[in-house]
C-alpha cells in the first residue's frame, strides 16, 4: 500500500500524504540518505521536510545530492528563522534580511534554484507580519520559492498574516506546521480550526511524541496523564499485533484525516513499518478510548461557549433547533 496525494493548501501542488522528515536522514547509525529516498519514492512519496539547522546544513546537502538526478519529481520544503551563527544578531529570526540570506544558503546546499515550500520555522515576536509577507511575496514572484508556509506560530498571527496578504494581493501561506500527537492535542483548540478555515494544509511534527510513543518501554512518561496514554496505546498495540508507533500513527490518521504527518525515517525498515501501519484502521471503540484518555480541555472561550446556558442566551428559543456547521465542533 503506497502513499496517496493531497493538494497543498489551495494550490495545485500535489504532495504525498506522508512527509519525510529530514532531521533523521543520513545520520550515523541509519541507512544512507539515497537508500531511504529511493524507498520513499518507490512507495509514491515525494514530500521532504528540511530546515537550515538540520545537521547544521548537512541534511540539506545530502538530500540535494540524492535528488539532483530527478529534482523535478520532488517537493522540497525547507525552513528559515533558526540561527546558524549565534554571534550574529541578524542571522536568526523572521526578518527579511535573515529570510533572504537563509534562503540563498539553503539553495546552495540543496544544489537547486528553487524551493517548493519555504517555511517560516518559528515566530520570533519581533518582526512585523507586513515585512514577512511582502518579502515572501517577492520571493514567489522571483521564482526562488513556489509556496510559503509557517510553523510553530500562534493561530492569531497566522490568521492575521493571511488576511493581510489577501487584502494586499500578496502570496498567502499555503500550509501550517504544528505539533500533534496522542500526547499533545492542544493544536485542536485554535491552530487546526484556523488552518481549516483558511484552507491551509496541515503538517504535523512529533506525531510519535518525540519517540515516547514509538518505544514506550525505554522512555519514562513525563507525567501521570502521559503514562495513562502510553499504557492504553500499549494495550491496543498488543491486542492488534502492531507496534505502539503504528497504532499512534493510525490514530493521527483517523483523528485528523487532513493532517500530513512529518515522519523522521532513518532506516528503510522504518519506512516498511510505516507503510504497514497504513493498513490499520482503528475500530470505533479503539478511537473512543484513545480519544478519551488523551483529551485536552478546550479552554476559554471554547468551554464557555459550549454551555447550554450561553447557547440559550445567544439564540433564545431557537437554541437546540439550529444546525451548526462542522467547524463549530471542538475537542
Amino acid at each position: 500500500m503506497g502513499f496517496d496525494y493531497r493538494l497543498l493548501g489551495r494550490s495545485g501542488l500535489r504532495v504525498s500524504d506522508i512527509c519525510l522528515g529530514g532531521l533523521s536522514l543520513g545520520r550515523e547509525g541509519g541507512d544512507p540518505c539515497e537508500a531511504v529516498l529511493e524507498a520513499f519514492a518507490a512507495a509514491g512519496g515525494n514530500f521532504i521536510d528540511l530546515a537550515n539547522r538540520y545537521g547544521e546544513g548537512e541534511a540539506e546537502r545530502q538530500v540535494g545530492a540524492a535528488v539532483a538526478g530527478d529534482r523535478g519529481r520532488w517537493v522540497l520544503a525547507t525552513k528559515y528563522s533558526l540561527s546558524m551563527r549565534p554571534g550574529d544578531p541578524n542571522a536568526g529570526g523572521n526578518s527579511r534580511k535573515c529570510m533572504i540570506a537563509s534562503l540563498e544558503d539553503s539553495l546552495r546546499r540543496l544544489g537547486t534554484d528553487y524551493i517548493d515550500l519555504f517555511w517560516l520555522h518559528a515566530w520570533d515576536f519581533t518582526t512585523g507580519v507586513e515585512e514577512i509577507m511582502r518579502a515572501l511575496d517577492h520571493l514567489t514572484g522571483s521564482g526562488k520559492i513556489l509556496h510559503a508556509g509557517i510553523s510553530d506560530t500562534p493561530a492569531w498571527i497566522v490568521s492575521g498574516a493571511n488576511t493581510l496578504s489577501v487584502l494586499r494581493g500578496w502570496t498567502p501561506f499555503s500550509a501550517v506546521q504544528l505539533r500533534y500527537s496522542l500526547l499533545d492535542r492542544t493544536a485542536e483548540r485554535d491552530l487546526i480550526p484556523m488552518a481549516e478555515h483558511f484552507g491551509l494544509s496541515i503538517t504535523g511534527w512529533g506525531t510519535l511524541g518525540s519517540g515516547a510513543l514509538a518505544d514506550p518501554e525505554s522512555r519514562q512518561a513525563a507525567n501521570e496523564d502521559s503514562a495513562r496514554i502510553i499504557a492504553t496505546l500499549g494495550q491496543f498495540a498488543t491486542a492488534l499485533g502492531m507496534t505502539p508507533a503504528q497504532v499512534a500513527s493510525a490514530w493521527v490518521r483517523c483523528r485528523q484525516p487532513g493532517l500530513i504527518p512529518v515522519i523522521g525515517i532513518g532506516r528503510v525498515s522504518s519506512l516498511d513499518a510505516l507503510l504497514a501501519s497504513r493498513r490499520l484502521v482503528l475500530e470505533p471503540h479503539h478511537m473512543e478510548q484513545l480519544d478519551a484518555v488523551s483529551a485536552v480541555a478546550p479552554g476559554f472561550p471554547h468551554d464557555f461557549l459550549q454551555r447550554d446556558s450561553v447557547g440559550r442566551a445567544i439564540h433564545g428559543d431557537a437554541f437546540g433547533r439550529i444546525t451548526f456547521p462542522p467547524a463549530r465542533a471542538l475537542p
